[in-house]
């Protein structure tokens, strides 16, 4: 006797009903897998509101103008390694003048970010030259409204997870007073939800519970740092050079 299950059919004999329930309880349990929530850049498990895609407005047009101020800057230009860079628990942070400015366009992965920052060295510039998509989520270089960092499944965990309102990644430059310091190195910039908080200036890394992300949805920044190609272990993030700085005043024009 013949028996079909989903399309697939079956011999029956006499001890063949042990098979068939084993088959049954595969289907449904690929069945229940595939129903399970995915996680993503745009996708998180456990949200109570759903957000369109910028892509689903009509209006949409792809460009974000947006100034930094109130900056500061992890640790300095002149510390030996070993040295903390990210510094989540704000044990060297330094408060530094300048602006940081970004003109750039999603849909075209294009436009300019320039950042000028006053420190006690000079004048330090650093300027994104050739945006770049370093993995999928990234989005041809230039991202708008994702989920990175922390269990995103997008970025690393050095941040907390977030929503990004605007990402970019690519190799630039930095000088001093004119001179050039770096050449061709690594450039990540974003602007967040409050990672860190208002008045210490510490990052909460892990929650007590949920899927959220530790960041206050209530404040945003703007964080950006340049890296070199070559790795240091004994610093954190492990690069030879890590210059990163956020502003803790956002204003989109």
């Amino acid at each position: 006797m013949l028996v079909a299950i989903a399309g697939i059919k079956i011999d029956q004999g006499e001890n063949d009903m042990k098979n068939i329930s084993l088959l049954l309880f595969t289907l449904l349990a690929g069945c229940q897998s595939s129903t399970d929530p995915a996680r993503s850049a745009r996708t998180q498990p456990e949200t109570t509101m759903g957000m369109y895609a910028p892509e689903q407005h009509a209006l949409y047009d792809g460009r974000f103008n947006i100034i930094g101020r109130n900056i500061y800057q992890a640790g300095s230009l002149g510390d030996e390694s070993p040295w903390d860079h990210m510094d989540d628990g704000a044990n060297n942070l330094n408060f530094v003048g300048g602006q940081i400015s970004i003109d750039v366009n999603e849909i075209s992965n294009s436009g300019t970010f320039v950042a000028e920052i006053v420190l006690p060295e000079g004048l330090y510039t650093v300027q994104l030259e050739r945006f770049n998509e370093f993995s999928s989520c990234q989005d041809g270089g230039i991202a708008a409204y994702l989920f990175e960092h922390g269990n995103a499944g997008c970025g690393d965990s050095n941040w907390p997870k977030s929503l990004l309102y605007v990402a970019g990644w690519g190799y630039g430059s930095a000088s001093l007073n004119g001179e050039t310091l770096y050449e061709d190195y690594e450039i990540h910039f974003m602007v967040t939800q409050g990672m860190r908080d208002r008045e210490t200036l510490k990052v909460q890394l892990n929650p007590d519970s949920g899927e959220a992300g530790s960041v206050n949805p209530a404040a945003q920044q703007l964080d950006f740092y340049i890296r070199s190609p070559q790795r240091n272990e004994n610093n954190h993030p492990n690069r030879e050079v890590f210059d990163h700085f956020f502003a803790t005043e956002v204003t989109w024009k």
